[in-house]
């Protein structure tokens, strides 16, 4: 009876403890439920485990392109090992060509309407039209006999002859076929782009092959359906891939090269032998060849072998219009060859820019992980796309007929180079779920592009990971916005969801929460734990806490599990000496705002000082038009701004009140005390950095740690002793925080900034003249 009594007693207080934490709201409670229990596959301190384990899948392939049909035939051979502690009685292999299928549940769920005005490509997609998706020709051992296989949708099931048990492999061919998309009709990560006048095409081919499935200790088995956003989750193996192309066709691809002495003339060879030890990048087939080679379309054709070692993928381009240079680069006793192909459309912006951004990314994503481990890096030029695949990425960025280009392309081409090279160390190496988690590769990932892009050139305007950049995105309609922790196929405003708030998050930490030097040493410490395995998102979430030492689950619940946003404000300050008030209260007549768009980044006051030469410092030949002319004159513009506006500052000396004596001797304390009352409005609680201004035009930089919210996240009160006479206060005076309204941040007197509302030009037929251009004329 008393066991009973006990057993009883400790169910009421375990279901008690569960209702406590259902209704406790404090923003600094510990995330429990919300991660899953540590293991011996995955530790409590962020680290695999003692018993950590995962899957293997190695590839034999041999496709052929059909450049008439458009058309990818394949066949191949798959050994699969089982490194789990379970027994398989069938595994599951992704087919996601069949999203292009014209049954797809891509288009079933597609949500669509219709408008007086449509464009011709709006309405051609109304309806499937597309006739994509694998054909599977057959599946069998390896002895030829055929194997039992279900087709779901984008997953294939495959019934084994007899159980899979720990330990051991399984090997089994499928051979198939599938057409492939026209990019620019129909869309998607790979397909083809074609040159009408020329009777010419470059194919960007991925997905291009049955995938196995990923199995893990985590998850099961991975099937989940790809509907076309949810990118992919695979497991790691060796690659031995031959491609026949059309005999002129230039192949790049994952890995290195078997055959160069049949597929290259000795000329290019030797260029290439060249190009690895060469101090800038040289061509190894130039535009003039790659002009001529353009001219012709043979019938007959090539085979080019590959091999890659340890990837998760593999990915290969192919085309008779191929410039290609290339650079050696040099890391722990290994060349690495970053390389550029690319049609004379790309030049001359991708001759100048795209290998020395890929050797950027090289060295700037290494410095904050771990070096390169793969023999290549390559970036392919495509139109309209920017994707990702092992040593292989496809990128956008094309001049104009005359050779000039806009600023925006310019640094939209720079961008998208090092976002998608960068893949490679996430998710390519730190092999991460992208079905289910979309952050975890491309927040990561964006986060470390917006540090390249900085050590690119100073000053590179960088579409995300400044704080001040997420604000109206985090201050919006909250219908529209989701948690970042939010399946993949789930999120609304995927750019600012996946992309830009995770990475703003991260800086963040680094510049404000946690410093530079503590969150270098974590965030290097998750991407060496978690290299070449499966992290999930509580093994970066407790790696971070455990190498830095700081409890940051308030930071990962505010920012990553819900929607709330920044807003703190300052609402009132008193002034007080000892013994009495000598202030005045706020809403006097001092006129005082944060100055919004003019204040420096906290980014880059610190880049300013520790980044002691740029990209394009040491190599001033990376300077172009808009590095000169252009860049002066949109500062000129924006000083002549900053002075009109420059009323912002203008701080008048304040009457003091009127004082009897006993208090005016009190003054020779010369110690001022100053009550403020804060508020969190926004929900997310931040740390809270205030800027004193004082009368004799210095000022005092205050950070307070966000825990101060911990007993309340809606108020808190805090007094600031000084020596001087505080005239101003600034709350993020830098714009660390994401702070989504600053008109609330300053004191003595709120003088709330303009909102703002965006224009833009429908596209026209005729492109207006871009910068370049225009110069051109005017000389």
């Amino acid at each position: 009876m008393k066991g009973t009594v006990l057993t009883l007693a400790a169910a009421l207080l375990a279901f008690a403890g569960i209702a406590q934490e259902n209704t406790n709201t404090n923003k600094f409670r510990q995330l429990g439920t919300e991660l899953p229990t540590p293991n011996v596959y995955r530790t409590a301190s962020g680290a695999p485990g003692p018993q950590y384990w995962q899957q293997r899948a190695d590839y034999r392939i041999r496709v052929s392109l059909d450049e008439d049909l458009h058309r990818i035939d394949g066949e191949e051979t798959v050994t699969y090992f089982n490194n789990s502690p379970d027994v398989l009685d069938y595994i599951w292999v992704q087919l996601d060509q069949n999203m292009r299928a014209k049954d797809s549940d891509t288009y079933k769920i597609r949500q669509n309407k219709l408008s007086d005005e449509m464009s011709f490509r709006e309405y051609k997609n109304l309806t499937p039209w597309f006739d994509g998706g694998f054909n599977i020709e057959e599946v069998t051992d390896t002895r030829g006999r055929d194997l039992p296989y279900t087709i779901n949708k984008t997953m294939m099931r495959i019934d084994l002859e007899k159980p899979l048990v720990p330990n051991s492999a399984v090997s089994f061919r499928i051979k198939w076929n599938y057409n492939i998309n026209d990019r620019m009709q129909v869309g998607g990560r790979s397909g083809y782009e074609f040159f009408e006048d020329e009777n010419n095409a470059i194919y960007t081919i991925a997905q291009f092959y049955p995938r196995m499935a990923v199995y893990s200790d985590d998850a099961g088995w991975n099937h989940k359906q790809f509907l076309g956003r949810g990118e992919f989750t695979l497991p790691f193996g060796n690659f031995d891939v031959k491609i026949t192309v059309p005999a002129d066709h230039v192949v790049a691809a994952t890995g290195e090269l078997q055959n160069d002495r049949e597929v290259l003339t000795a000329e290019q060879r030797e260029r290439f032998k060249r190009a690895a030890s060469s101090d800038t990048h040289l061509e190894i087939i130039t535009e003039a060849e790659a002009r001529e080679n353009e001219k012709g379309r043979r019938s007959d054709t090539k085979t080019w072998h590959f091999k890659a070692e340890n990837v998760r993928d593999f990915g290969w381009a192919s085309s008779r219009k191929f410039i290609w240079d290339a650079q050696g680069v040099e890391f722990d006793n290994r060349t690495v060859m970053a390389m550029s192909y690319y049609p004379k459309e790309g030049n001359p912006l991708w001759g100048k820019y795209s290998t020395p951004v890929v050797i950027q990314t090289l060295e700037t994503y290494s410095k904050h992980t771990f070096d390169y481990p793969y023999p290549v890096a390559i970036s392919v030029n495509a139109a309209s796309i920017g994707m990702e695949y092992p040593m292989i990425c496809f990128n956008y960025g094309r001049c104009e007929e005359d050779g000039t280009y806009s600023q925006r392309t310019k640094y939209g081409m720079i961008g998208v180079i090092i976002h998608e090279v960068g893949h490679n160390y996430f998710p390519m190496i730190v092999n991460s779920d992208e079905r289910n988690w979309t952050w975890m590769d491309e927040g990561l990932n964006t986060f470390l592009q917006y540090l390249t892009e900085q050590e690119w050139e100073r000053g590179f305007p960088s579409r995300r990971g400044e704080p001040r950049d997420i604000t109206d995105y985090m201050k919006g309609d909250k219908s529209n916005i989701v948690p970042i922790m939010t399946n993949s196929e789930s999120i609304k405003q995927f750019g600012p969801n996946a992309y830009a708030k995770p990475a703003t998050a991260l800086n963040i930490l680094r510049e404000t929460v946690m410093g530079r030097e503590l969150f270098d040493f974590a965030f290097k410490t998750y991407a060496n734990r978690w290299m070449f395995k499966h992290p999930t998102p509580a093994d970066f979430f407790r790696t971070m806490e455990d190498a830095s030492g700081i409890d940051l689950d308030w930071f990962w619940r505010g920012w990553f599990y819900t929607t709330d946003h920044v807003d703190m404000s300052i609402d009132y300050v008193e002034h007080k000496v000892v013994g009495d008030l000598i202030g005045e209260p706020a809403g006097g007549e001092i006129k005082y705002t944060h100055p919004g768009e003019y204040a420096e980044s906290i980014s880059r006051m610190r880049n300013a000082r520790e980044i002691s030469q740029t990209a394009t410092e040491k190599d001033t030949t990376l300077l172009d038009f808009y590095n000169k002319e252009f860049r002066a004159m949109q500062e000129a513009q924006r000083e002549e701004r900053r002075l009109r506006d420059e009323s912002f500052r203008n701080v008048p000396e304040a009457d003091p009140a009127d004082l009897e004596d006993w208090q005016r001797e009190a003054l020779n304390d010369d110690r001022h005390f100053y009550e403020v009352q804060f508020s969190n409005i926004g929900g997310l609680p931040m740390p809270i950095i205030v800027q004193l201004e004082f009368e004799d035009a210095t000022d005092s930089l205050i950070t307070i740690p966000a825990e101060i919210w911990k007993m309340d996240d809606v108020s808190v009160t805090k007094v600031f002793v000084t020596y001087k006479r505080v005239t101003g206060m600034l709350l993020d005076p830098f714009l660390q925080t994401a702070d989504t309204d600053l008109s609330n941040n300053a004191w003595p007197l709120r003088n709330a900034a303009p909102s703002k509302f965006h224009l833009y030009k429908r596209a026209q037929r005729e492109r207006p003249a871009n910068p370049m251009q225009r110069a051109n004329k005017k000389r």
